[in-house]
């Protein structure tokens, strides 16, 4: 597995994990916590897609 597949799916978990994170601060009531969650899981994807576009010419395997 490539560096670029592994940037992938750790890019893609961590999304999800800042995202539900978030989730969860707003259902508990934590508007601090929850829109920095939100901003961590922005931030994340900007980082995907900066990692992605610097790795173009690689391939996944």
């Amino acid at each position: 597995m490539s560096l670029k597949a592994v940037h992938l799916v750790f890019v893609s978990l961590l999304t999800l994990l800042a995202f539900g994170c978030a989730v969860w601060a707003f259902a508990d009531g934590r508007v601090f916590f929850g829109a920095c969650g939100i901003v961590a899981g922005l931030l994340v994807i900007l980082y995907g897609i900066y990692f992605l576009k610097k790795l173009k010419k690689v391939s996944y395997l």
